[in-house]
């Protein structure tokens, strides 16, 4: 039994992004899909937890890669790997083409090949969570520079370029909601407030005064 898990840090990512690329790698076996949007850096997700309670010895937990299971402290990382080798999961992740074996898994070249991938797995592991670090490392000096500045920063500040952009393909009305998202690179959600703000503003002004 394939154990897929999918994972996206926020509602505004998708989840299910790789999901047609793993069915390729799965075929025909049968299969329970496990989708969330949270964040990696968590050891507590509703559905992974769900997942490793609902797996059973020699079950395969597919993933896209190491990020998409973890971004987790080291402690935290060493917690959910005893869950995993617990339950006697098989971890294969698909951007490590040294992990398919596990699918497998005879004999003692699949023995060594455990042990290596563990290893390449640990490593992988922590550069996903060195990777993290800086980025929250990155906001925070943006923050602080913007700070020094006078900029605000937090709240309800408005990207006045992003609005300027969506405001101008809503004019233009060639795109729907979901286009203009994707092709700015924001959620559904900022352009549909921006479109009702627009559409307030032009309520506003044919009111007689």
């Amino acid at each position: 039994m394939f154990r897929c898990y999918l994972r996206a840090s926020t509602t505004e990512q998708d989840a299910e992004r790789a999901k047609a690329i793993l069915e390729d790698f799965i075929s025909d076996s049968p299969v329970e899909w496990y989708i969330e949007n949270y964040s990696g850096t968590m050891l507590n997700r509703p559905i992974l937890n769900k997942l490793l309670e609902d797996a059973l010895p020699n079950d395969v937990l597919l993933v896209e890669s190491v990020d998409r299971l973890s971004r987790l402290s080291l402690d935290d990382w060493e917690m959910l790997k005893s869950k995993i080798n617990d339950k006697k999961l098989r971890l294969v992740v698909l951007d490590m083409p040294t992990t398919h074996q596990q699918v497998t898994k005879k004999g003692i070249e699949s023995e060594i090949m455990y042990v290596i991938n563990n290893m390449l797995i640990d490593l992988m592991a922590t550069m996903a969570r060195l990777d993290q670090q800086k980025r929250v490392e990155r906001i925070r000096q943006g923050q602080e520079r913007a700070k020094a500045q006078g900029k605000r920063i937090g709240g309800k500040g408005i990207n006045q370029d992003l609005h300027a952009r969506i405001k101008k393909h809503l004019q233009e009305n060639r795109l729907k909601v979901e286009e203009i998202a994707k092709f700015e690179g924001c959620g559904v959600a900022t352009v549909y407030r921006i479109k009702n703000l627009i559409k307030n503003i032009q309520i506003k002004n044919e009111i007689p005064l």
